[in-house]
This record gives structure tokens, C-alpha cells and sequence, in this order.
């Protein structure tokens, strides 16, 4: 008699279970007394909140109108100041016949960001000579000097233009060194360490506006005699510095969680400390921290609203300085609400393609 074979029967699918919209109804929001009458508050309340957007915002609202009269006999919001005062907003003290520089600089900053945030592109080398030529053509545009293009200060530099400046500056200049404060921090040379404590924890232990005015009053006072720093490009940096203390903190639990025998693994394949991290550390850690990541550079992008306090025109201190027209000071709310909407959209956006990377990164993974 031949021998009996018993093989496996193979696995089979899981079900699949239906899930319709009546049933995300009855066990999201209809799964018990409570909950219904929690739910119906809230939907009252937010379609009586939405109405009132709806006929303040748009329905009675007036968008065109050379003179205020015509907002005073309107019940809406009066996105008129936004229409006449939109150079200042967005330009700030720039020469109105050189707008077209600024425009061109954001322009181009937007086309580099795209590029850059697209995985397909992600080479190095090749995005770091593409950023430094952006760089280059975005301070020729904005400060001109060469090819016939009138000299600009950047005193007089404003508006969104300023906004993205020092948000790139913050981020690129930032990050880098928070990289390396964060791997400093974890050495286990004690001097490297302890230096690398001291920083983060003590810019970390103070408020943005305490380094900005370091930056702007005090760090001139150490400088030679007869030598001096551009006030944006210390501005910037005190920022990028700030950035980058917290930043460290949010990479260094990053290379926390990575297990430890990456590093095992890493060594017995002969490779050094700089090779390692470079490699297979890093990349790890980046990953496991990047929604914190993201977290982190969407406040960056809203902290550069704190150099109105020392005087530049980034697009929120613009709009605050079109407030002191007496005409058309009454429709501030109108003004704070557009600059509002320009914040929100970059932010939303980059938390959108934080959610997309992250959905990706875990696919990846399985």
C-alpha cells in the first residue's frame, strides 16, 4: 500500500466584510443614544456656523469696490481692502515697478519645492546643485544689481516673497544642523555630548523672540568695527537656529527607536561610524520621525511671522502696516482672514503630502 500524502489545505482569502455608509453611520455616530444626540449638536451647530461663513464671506460679501461706501452698505465681509491693498500685502515696501521681481522669485521657489517634495527626484547631488542655482537666480531677482536690474535692499524686501524666503532659509540652513545636533547628543564622546545638550537645551528653554532680538541688537555688538551682517540674514538664521534645537530632539527619538540590531548589523559588515549612520541609521530614523518632522517645518513656516516684531515686512506685518490707512482700517478682519487663508494653504498642503509620504513609507514597508 503506498504511503498516505496529507498536505495543507491551501489558506483561504480572508472575508471580505461590506462596509456601507449605513453602517459607518450606525457605528460612528449612531451607536448609542449619546452619540446621536452629540451628533445632532453638532450638525446644527456646524450648519448654523456654515451658513453664517456662507453669506458673511460670499453671499453678501464685496469683492470689488474702489471706495469703502460701498462695503459700509453691504451686510458681508469686504474683501474689497484685500483687492486694492494686495500689493502691500503681498509685496510690502518693494518698488510697485519692480513687482514682477518678487513674483517671479515665488514662482520659482514653488516650482523647485514641487520638484524637490516628488520622490523620483530625490538625488542629492542633483537637488543640491538645483537649489543652489534656484537660490542664485531668487537673490539676483530680488536684489538685482546685474543685467540692468535696479538694486534693491533688502530693507525693503516684504510680503509672501519675504515669507518663503526665510521659511526656505529656516529649513535649509535649519536642519542640517539639527542632524548633526542630534547625532551629537547621542556620542559617546562626553565633550561632544555635553556641548550639544547645552545648546539644544538652552535655546529650546527660551522663547524665538528672545534669540531674535539677540540676533538683530545684540550679535552686532561683537562684530569688528566697520563690519556688518545683513538684519535678514541674521534674522534667518537665529530662526534656522531655534528650527534646528527642536528639530534635534524630534531626529534623536527617531535614532532611539531604531533597533539595535541595525547597528549590530551595520558593524559586522565592517562599516565606520559616518558610513553607518549615512546609510542605514539615518534613513531609518528620518522615517520613523517624519510626521513629527513635518510637524516641525510646518511651525517654521508660521514662526517667520515673529519678525514683524523687529520691524520686516513679512506678509503678516504688511497687512498689519495696510491697516493704518484710515479708510480702510475698520476692514482688518477681512485683511487677517486673507493672510489667514495663505498660511493655512501651505500648511494644509504640507501636511496632505505628510499624510501621503507616510501612507507610502508604511505600503513600502509591508
Amino acid at each position: 500500500m503506498a504511503d498516505a500524502q496529507f498536505l495543507p489545505a491551501p489558506a483561504r482569502r480572508q472575508p471580505r466584510v461590506s462596509r456601507t455608509a449605513a453602517w459607518w453611520l450606525k457605528d460612528r455616530i449612531f451607536s448609542s443614544p449619546f452619540h446621536v444626540a452629540l451628533s445632532i449638536v453638532v450638525l446644527v451647530g456646524a450648519a448654523f456656523i456654515g451658513q453664517f461663513l456662507l453669506r458673511w464671506g460670499v453671499l453678501d460679501a464685496v469683492f470689488v469696490a474702489s471706495d469703502p461706501a460701498a462695503c459700509q452698505a453691504a451686510k458681508g465681509a469686504c474683501w474689497a481692502v484685500v483687492y486694492e491693498k494686495h500689493r502691500t500685502i503681498l509685496f510690502g515696501l518693494y518698488p510697485h515697478s519692480e513687482h514682477w521681481r518678487p513674483t517671479l522669485a515665488v514662482c520659482l521657489y514653488l516650482v523647485i519645492l514641487t520638484i524637490t517634495l516628488m520622490p523620483r527626484f530625490w538625488n542629492l547631488r542633483g537637488l543640491a546643485l538645483l537649489w543652489a542655482c534656484t537660490v542664485t537666480a531668487i537673490g539676483v531677482l530680488m536684489y538685482g544689481g546685474v543685467f540692468g536690474l535696479p538694486e534693491v535692499a533688502t530693507s525693503e524686501w516684504g510680503g509672501l516673497a519675504l515669507t518663503m524666503i526665510m521659511f526656505t532659509g529656516t529649513v535649509v540652513m535649519g536642519f542640517p544642523v539639527a542632524v548633526l545636533l542630534a547625532l551629537g547628543r547621542r556620542s559617546t564622546l562626553t565633550l561632544v555630548r555635553s556641548v550639544c545638550v547645552t545648546i539644544i537645551e538652552t535655546l529650546r528653554g527660551v522663547p524665538l523672540i528672545t534669540i531674535l532680538f539677540v540676533a538683530v541688537n545684540v550679535l552686532p555688538l561683537f562684530l569688528p568695527a566697520g563690519s556688518s551682517v545683513d538684519k535678514l540674514l541674521r534674522v534667518t538664521i537665529g530662526i534656522a537656529i531655534f528650527f534646528a534645537c527642536y528639530q534635534a530632539e524630534t531626529i534623536r527619538g527617531g535614532l532611539q527607536a531604531v533597533p539595535r540590531g541595525q547597528y549590530e548589523a551595520a558593524q559586522a559588515l565592517g562599516l565606520g561610524y559616518w558610513q553607518m549612520t549615512r546609510v542605514i541609521i539615518l534613513p531609518q530614523a528620518l522615517k520613523i520621525a517624519f510626521p513629527a518632522i513635518v510637524n516641525h517645518i510646518i511651525a517654521a513656516l508660521k514662526n517667520t511671522s515673529f519678525v514683524m516684531i523687529i520691524g520686516l515686512f513679512d506678509i503678516l506685518n504688511a497687512t498689519t502696516s495696510v491697516m493704518q490707512d484710515p479708510v480702510w482700517r475698520k476692514y482688518y478682519v477681512e485683511a487677517y482672514v486673507f493672510v489667514g487663508l495663505v498660511y493655512f494653504v501651505f500648511g494644509f498642503a504640507l501636511s496632505l503630502y505628510a499624510r501621503a509620504m507616510e501612507a507610502q513609507m508604511k505600503k513600502g514597508h509591508h
